[in-house]
């Protein structure tokens, strides 16, 4: 493909993705970025919003450009936006902000949202957006699965290895990803497919047993031995088992912070495009929404309205778990048994 072609295939793919946002005449779009960060995919998208008869600016934003979003994954909340009022302002008066800087779990993109502002975060290398774009059909089965977690007051989920774990729901809203927004306020990552809430305060005890195979974010890599998670009133006390745990437990203490043991999200994944695979580029999109996994997470709440926003985010896809909503079955070995989240086959 030749550079021209390139480009061009980008902008009609961002053109469609816009299109699913909503954006049109008499939208304004702001596409965020940071000095020469992903700026190929900025300019795609001003010209793409601009197609579609909607008002485009370019904030971007000086800083940095060593740090890809993997890197920058590593310290969630912390951004460049909040040095420069002027292109905080212009988000705030966007309709849609597209966000290439990776504004997750700050109060940036809080305060952006509570002014009515869509956001859509895309960081995610082109090949990982062609491959899992999304369509409405996913989004059908997210907001099924939305339905039922909203309702439920007790999630359990257990695994082959002894993990057998309770969340005690109800306070906290449930986030969804899909992977596009078209609702003022609402925030969504292309590429997406799941969906998560938090536990009510304290409201996690248990045990969970990681397998060799499943993956520890952000670091993009397969557990190699067993990890246990001893959990008590919604805090990790003790982290078990040998090389895995080792890396994992060090990794955590390389924070210095007593509130990355918070239990925090819990969810499971529906895209059935997703690849269980670490050594796909990007940070990892594949392994957090793929089809059937129970997405276990450590540290910041700050995404669901909690007030721990320590930076140290774990997110912890495991395979062949087996999850409850209140006693009904979701997720058996792996397999989602609900019709309305099943994809035909699967």
């Amino acid at each position: 493909m030749t550079a021209s072609a390139s480009k061009s295939a980008m902008i009609e793919l961002f053109r469609n993705e816009l299109e699913l946002c909503g954006v049109g005449p008499g939208q304004k779009v702001a596409v965020l970025s940071q000095g020469s960060q992903l700026r190929q995919y900025a300019t795609a998208f001003l010209a793409a919003a601009r197609d579609l008869g909607a008002e485009a600016e370019d904030v971007n934003v000086p800083g940095s450009d060593s740090a890809d979003a993997a890197q920058r994954l590593r310290a969630l909340g912390e951004n460049a936006l909040s040095a420069h009022p002027e292109a905080m302002q212009a988000c705030l008066s966007a309709d849609l902000v597209v966000d290439h800087l990776l504004l997750l779990f700050s109060k940036e993109q809080l305060a952006i949202q509570k002014a009515d502002t869509r956001i859509l975060t895309v960081v995610e290398p082109f090949e990982v957006l062609e491959r899992l774009f999304p369509h409405q059909e996913l989004r059908k089965r997210v907001e099924a699965a939305e339905g039922r977690l909203k309702r439920a007051r007790e999630l359990r989920f257990t695994n082959a290895l002894g993990t057998d774990v309770t969340f005690n729901l109800g306070r906290w809203p449930v986030l969804t990803e899909y992977g596009f927004t078209d609702t003022p306020g609402r925030w969504d990552h292309w590429p997406g497919g799941f969906l998560a809430t938090l536990a009510n305060d304290r409201g996690v005890s248990g045990r969970v047993v990681m397998a060799p195979g499943d993956i520890i974010y952000p670091l993009k890599k397969f557990v190699e031995s067993p990890i246990e998670f001893l959990i008590r009133d919604g805090y990790v006390t003790q982290i078990g088992g040998a090389a895995s745990a080792d890396e994992l437990r060090n990794y955590m203490e390389s924070y210095n912070d007593s509130r990355a043991y918070a239990v925090s999200h819990i969810g499971w994944g529906l895209n059935e495009r997703c690849l269980w695979d670490v050594d796909l580029p990007g940070i990892g999109m594949d392994g957090r929404a793929h089809y059937g996994n129970v997405l276990f997470s450590l540290g910041p709440d700050t995404e669901f309205g909690g007030t721990n926003d320590t930076s140290c985010h774990l997110d912890l896809p495991m395979k062949g778990c087996t999850l409850y909503l209140d006693g009904e079955l979701i997720v058996q070995n792996g397999h989602l048994v609900p019709e309305d989240m099943r994809v035909e086959g699967r």
